[in-house]
């Protein structure tokens, strides 16, 4: 995928400053695709004169006449956009739809290190970015706007060449309920809730959404009790928000179970599956997946909020750890 704005540019024509404009004029009969030219207007300063612009001026009543015969420095751009071939194309696509008016259709003019390389025009800039939103959008969850499953695994690839990792699958227990009691908006705010925690808690690491109500977490190290217990701690604060009196006070709603059967069930909890590589090896990050998945079975039994980490005895292979908030 194209990020920088010199992967995209493309060569036209340079000239100076003192080129006569019955010249230009020969080079945008000679090259009909070329819609600018770049004019070196010193060492450091670029110039830009654009097929449209030129021919606007030199066709009025005496602008051939007053023009033809002299230097293009009477009728080029001297303050073009100019960017660095490093600078990304979102940001350039941004300080392209910023110009005047007048100026909105012209070439964007790519320079490195005080060397011009070349223009991009701004139907390839839409293109570029419109084709990075559309990648950018593959990669995060729809909802959240956290980074999705394709990113999620490519990070999970990456942390089985780390020294140390750990992993947290997030699940958030009994949301099934809850979305058809409340409803799906509502059902929307918890999960927005819970992925404002974690960006709050995991600002430094890297974390993401599975889809629905399952979150995972990927540290490169093994502090992870402090990091579990805060997020069960802050979602333990923020749920009561999202009950109702009667509910929250009584614990449980009403509804029906998985089976069709009215039962009391209780409130939405948190739980976090741990996968660390403290004393365990894993080969595949689909190993760790399973892991984790089986964590999160256990998990799932506990009645309130908590977490379970693997692999903390090497003789049993796996310790696992309860840390519930009633």
């Amino acid at each position: 995928m194209f990020t920088s704005i010199g992967e995209i540019l493309e060569e036209v024509p340079c000239v100076g400053p003192e080129t006569k404009s019955r010249e230009v004029d020969s080079i945008f009969k000679s090259l009909p695709n070329v819609q600018g030219i770049i004019v070196k207007a010193g060492i450091h300063h670029f110039a830009l004169v654009m097929k449209t612009s030129f021919y606007q001026v030199i066709g009025n009543q005496y602008g051939y006449n007053l023009y033809m015969g002299r230097s293009i420095e009477l009728i080029m751009n001297k303050a073009p956009l100019v960017v660095d071939h490093l600078q990304p194309i979102i940001k350039v696509s941004q300080l392209a739809m910023e110009r005047p008016i007048e100026e909105l259709y012209d070439y964007v003019i790519v320079a490195k290190e005080n060397q011009c390389m070349g223009v991009v025009s701004i139907q390839s800039l839409l293109l570029a970015f419109a084709k990075i939103q559309k990648e950018t959008a593959l990669l995060m969850n729809p909802l959240t706007g956290l980074p999705g499953n394709n990113s999620i695994n490519l990070e999970l690839a990456k942390i089985l060449s780390v020294e140390k990792f750990s992993v947290l699958y997030i699940d958030l227990d009994n949301f099934k309920t809850y979305n058809d009691t409340y409803g799906f908006k509502n059902g929307d705010d918890l999960l927005l809730a819970t992925a404002n925690i974690m960006t709050k808690t995991l600002a430094a690491n890297f974390f993401g959404h599975i889809g629905g109500d399952d979150f995972i977490a990927i540290l490169h190290h093994h502090n992870y009790e402090e990091i579990a217990q805060n997020i069960i701690d802050d979602f333990n604060r923020t749920i009561q928000s999202f009950y109702s009196e009667t509910d929250w006070t009584q614990q449980f709603v009403i509804a029906e179970n998985r089976a069709g059967h009215v039962e009391k069930i209780p409130l939405v909890s948190i739980s976090i599956a741990i996968v660390t590589n403290e004393e365990k090896k894993f080969l595949s990050f689909q190993h760790i997946v399973d892991e984790a998945a089986t964590i999160k079975k256990l998990c799932k039994q506990k009645p309130s909020s908590c977490y379970i980490v693997n692999s903390l005895n090497p003789s049993t292979n796996r310790l696992f750890k309860n840390d519930m908030v009633q």
